[in-house]
């Protein structure tokens, strides 16, 4: 598993949205770029995160922050819970994990004593110039606008 730490240069990608068009990194130049990895739509915790992100989308929006999902999970799939939680940012479908390997968020997990691969929920805070200055690994579902947010705060 790669390991990307705080100073890297993120990087580059092209994948596919949930409206089925291709998405880069490199098309929001000049912006400052959330990149959170999830488990699965429509789970418990990922569905908390996502709306938790939804309800303090305008502040984060205003901050001139662009966010960006990622699981393994198809492009019906996000369009399924796009709509179901009016969810007003970017989903990328992984389905090949691609991403999850290029960030390094998918590897070995063990849960009620079993070992199995799986995605490591992470989030990245990139700067204007898509360099990482900051990596939440276990972010709270339920505060994680929060911590985006501050995570941004010594940028002022």
């Amino acid at each position: 598993m790669k390991h990307l730490k705080v100073g890297d240069q993120a990087p580059e990608f092209t994948s596919t949205d949930h409206k089925d068009s291709k998405v880069s990194l490199g098309q929001f130049k000049g912006k400052k770029v959330v990149i959170y990895f999830y488990p699965k739509d429509n789970t418990p915790g990922c569905t908390a995160q996502a709306c938790n992100i939804r309800d303090n989308y305008e502040l984060i929006q205003s901050k001139g922050i662009v966010i960006i999902g990622v699981s393994a999970d198809s492009v019906d799939k996000h369009k399924s819970f796009i709509k179901k939680y009016d969810l007003p940012f970017i989903l990328l479908a992984d389905t090949e994990k691609k991403l999850l390997n290029l960030y390094g968020v998918w590897g070995e997990k063990k849960f009620m004593g079993k070992i199995y691969d799986g995605i490591h929920r992470t989030t990245f805070i990139l700067d204007e110039q898509h360099k990482i200055i900051s990596i939440i690994d276990k972010p709270k579902t339920k505060e994680h606008s929060r911590e985006i947010l501050e995570a941004y705060e010594p940028l002022k």
